[in-house]
């Protein structure tokens, strides 16, 4: 591995940079632990600028959501396509608590709450790692079908609001995992597919410890501006996120995590206030 970085900063933003996945993912790791055990700084003059976009491989290729094929998961195909979403979904969530580090390095915030992203970090790289595994098991490779670049551009559109970020891609997009992940898991165990459904399991324990994270620094931040944390979250995501929300909701796991439902309820297609 080429030098190690001298900060956290500019080690989350050299990781964001890099498109060699193994890469990637092993310095994610390598720089979590060295901030972790406070080897490392915060933050140095000497840090790369942060990239507006991560660094990606040549595939897998890039279209939009509505063109990204569904198939049954009864079929090897069909639960080969649902791992490489995931992946991809993976990917995206080291680049994101990346992100989160690097960007707002400069914000007068304590310093657990860099403990917590770069937990995060660790904790997606680890998944994609799994998650990719279980491909190749299948025979096949993360890059092998396009994926949709949704979850990147979410994140892009609050790139200038902590706040917003937070309401986003925390308590959006990861507290959507919580409520589909358990069915996934029993349709992996119906068909047999037992190792899958075992790395699903990792995933969604650790999900919602990300989930939680994300609802104690919104609620740290709405509480330093002496704002409603609820009200906040849903002018944030009428502002900042296309569409309702999607019931069913897991209402336990994400209550669980600090994301109770006078949060989102009041923000479905249609109301289950």
């Amino acid at each position: 591995m080429p030098s190690a970085p001298i900060s956290l900063r500019g080690g989350a933003s050299e990781a964001i940079a890099c498109a060699d996945l193994d890469r990637k993912t092993a310095l994610t790791q390598d720089v979590a632990t060295r901030w972790f055990e406070r080897r490392i700084s915060l933050r140095s003059p000497l840090d790369p600028k942060l990239p507006d976009r991560p660094a990606r491989p040549d595939k897998p290729e890039l279209v939009a959501p509505t063109a990204v094929e569904r198939r049954s998961l009864h079929s090897l195909k069909g639960r080969i396509a649902l791992l490489h979403a995931i992946a991809h979904i993976e990917l995206n969530a080291v680049d994101l608590a990346l992100d989160i580090v690097a960007r707002y390095a400069s914000e007068p915030v304590p310093h657990s709450f860099f403990d917590g992203w770069m937990q995060v970090a660790f904790e997606e790289a680890k998944h994609f790692k799994l998650v990719r595994q279980r491909l190749r098991d299948l025979g096949a490779d993360y890059g092998d079908l396009p994926a949709h670049d949704g979850l990147w551009q979410a994140a892009h559109a609050t790139r200038n609001d902590l706040t917003a970020r937070l309401a986003v891609v925390p308590l959006i997009l990861e507290a959507r995992g919580l409520d589909v992940t358990p069915s996934l898991q029993a349709k992996m165990r119906e068909t047999g597919d037992l190792e899958s459904a075992a790395v699903l399991d990792i995933i969604y324990n650790d999900e919602k410890g990300h989930v939680a994270i994300g609802a104690k620094w919104f609620r740290f931040l709405c509480a330093r501006e002496r704002k409603d944390p609820a009200e906040t979250f849903r002018q944030l995501v009428r502002a900042n996120f296309r569409g309702p929300l999607k019931p069913p909701f897991n209402d336990l796991a994400r209550a669980e995590a600090g994301l109770t439902p006078t949060f989102y309820r009041s923000l479905t297609a249609v109301s289950q206030s």
